[in-house]
């Protein structure tokens, strides 16, 4: 019980320290309209005590007043002395009450008095900003003055962050203010002995803005000790962004990989299956991102509450649209030139000129607009990795077509027809498939995937006549590297290829990027001329 003695001595002067705060915070309250008006009288060494006061009330109306005040916007009306909020409208200024953020009309510099700060002072009011919104209620808010008060490292703001701190009740946003406080120490004079442990917080964030802290503090520290703490973790900080760095690339690189799946899953059915090769596999990828244009355009003048369910609409028309159209070129064109490979080479790149040519007579040849959706838009962090919403979805969808593929030529009789076709056409012929029919399919299968393709591209590519042009050739780049037919060949390819292009763009750059990969292809074509997998069969062999 002995321990309660010294606690009943200290309960008299708690409580008087709890009653006098809580009548500071109601004298500041009800002095708001002093304080305020403080901020426009006196020296600006007066209005520096004035802007400290006004922060220490903790008014919420504080940390607008004082960024009007830092921003120019802070006026005293000649008339009746009010402290207004003026902003710029025209030739006139909108006016609001400081105090109370009612609308107060309007009015011209000549009616008002501009309250006058220096450069010292939007230092102060910076800090004092910083402080009042750590204060926040709104989570969101308290983290971003952490942000930036750990990227302006002012020493200043110690004693908001260690009264924040003390408050603070959620982790994440406590360990921004605990990096954002050991910034400002590093800025300080603090004893070598805090800046050390600074540096290691500081370290272990392990971004480009911990980077340029631990670099200045680097060249400026005086105490060795802690000059060399900063100069070791800023090496260590290098190294883990480096390798932040190429998971970044590895992301990249399966984004585009995805991108080059999806155009060139289809042309690997039909060249595998048929032996054609298609030069206007491009423009039924430029269909399917027309389609989705009209459907969107459809949306936006009948039933705009649908717009966000638009790329969901424009999938399965843009399948039967491009694979209708897919079956129409077999049937009229493709189906009379089999077995001359040149030909058709020449026939299908005329008929995409022709493509082209007939959508920019009825589209125009400027580019088209496609949006986004809300569920495609933003992006988030892993780590140090950027990911945006429109990729992620982008490569989950072309996996999703990859796997539905699979299931259908294995589970589907339409499937074996196509495998028995590929493996011996012969043969199937003689065991009654009909195999003009199933050539008809296979080109309209590979057609209405190349549409699915285009409506996602639309996300990440300009809608055009030439939209298809950018990816015919690397399409074949992958379905001839993969292993000509083979869908797992195209999917390893694509990621093969869309990895190494991201890798070579930052030495080399994008065009001799791609100039580089393409040389490997032939060199990789010489020692295996039918790529990693080749499909087996007799007609293939």
């Amino acid at each position: 019980m002995l321990f309660l003695r010294p606690l009943a001595r200290l309960l008299p002067a708690l409580a008087s320290m709890l009653a006098s705060g809580l009548i500071a915070v109601s004298a500041f309250a009800a002095d708001l309209p002093a304080l305020v008006g403080a901020l426009t009288t006196g020296s600006f060494g007066d209005r520096e005590t004035a802007i400290g006061a006004l922060a220490a009330s903790g008014e919420q109306r504080a940390a607008p007043i004082l960024e009007a005040l830092a921003a120019g916007q802070l006026y005293v009306r000649k008339s009746d002395n009010l402290v207004l909020i003026g902003k710029t409208d025209g030739n006139q200024l909108a006016l609001t009450e400081a105090i109370s953020g009612k609308t107060a009309g309007s009015g011209s510099e000549a009616e008002l008095d501009r309250v006058r700060v220096n450069n010292r002072l939007r230092g102060v009011i910076e800090a004092a900003v910083g402080s009042l919104t750590l204060m926040s209620p709104d989570a969101r808010v308290r983290r971003g003055a952490a942000e930036a008060l750990f990227k302006r490292r002012d020493a200043s703001s110690l004693a908001a962050l260690d009264l924040a701190l003390a408050a603070e009740k959620d982790p994440r946003i406590k360990r921004s203010m605990s990096e954002a406080r050991a910034a400002s120490v590093l800025a300080s004079d603090a004893p070598p002995a805090q800046k050390l442990e600074a540096v290691a917080l500081v370290r272990e964030r392990a971004d480009r803005d911990s980077l340029g802290i631990l670099q200045a503090t680097a060249s400026s520290a005086t105490d060795p000790e802690v000059k060399a703490a900063a100069a070791a973790g800023a090496n260590a900080v290098r190294q883990t962004l480096a390798a932040w760095e190429a998971a970044q690339n590895v992301w990249y690189g399966i984004s585009l990989g995805s991108v080059l799946l999806l155009a060139a899953i289809g042309l690997a059915i039909t060249f595998g299956t048929m032996g054609v090769i298609n030069m206007a596999h491009g423009e039924m990828v430029m269909l399917g991102a027309y389609t989705t244009f009209v459907v969107q355009e459809v949306i936006r003048t009948s039933a705009p509450h649908l717009f966000d369910a638009s790329l969901l609409i424009a999938l399965p028309l843009a399948f039967v649209v491009a694979g209708g159209i897919g079956i129409l070129i077999e049937r009229g064109i493709i189906r009379f030139l089999y077995g001359r490979p040149l030909d058709t080479l020449l026939a299908t790149w005329g008929l995409s000129l022709v493509l082209q040519q007939a959508v920019r007579s009825i589209f125009g040849s400027s580019n088209r607009e496609v949006g986004a959706p809300s569920w495609m838009s933003g992006a988030f962090q892993v780590g140090q990795i950027n990911v945006t919403y429109g990729r992620l979805w982008i490569v989950i969808f072309s996996l999703l077509v990859f796997v539905a593929l699979i299931a259908l030529l294995r589970k589907t009789p339409l499937g074996l027809y196509m495998r028995a076709v590929t493996q011996n056409r012969p043969m199937a012929s003689a065991m009654g498939i009909r195999t003009p029919r199933v050539d008809a399919l296979t080109f309209g299968l590979g057609s209405g995937i190349a549409g699915l393709a285009g409506v996602a591209l639309s996300q990440i590519d300009n809608v055009s006549p030439n939209l298809g042009q950018g990816y015919i050739i690397d399409s074949f780049m992958v379905v001839v590297f993969g292993g000509v037919g083979n869908l797992f060949g195209t999917l390893i390819g694509a990621l093969t290829l869309g990895v190494v292009n991201k890798f070579l763009e930052p030495y080399a750059g994008a065009v001799l990027g791609k100039i580089l990969v393409l040389v490997f292809i032939i060199l990789f074509i010489q020692r295996r001329p039918r790529g990693l997998f080749a499909l087996k069969g007799r007609s293939v062999e």
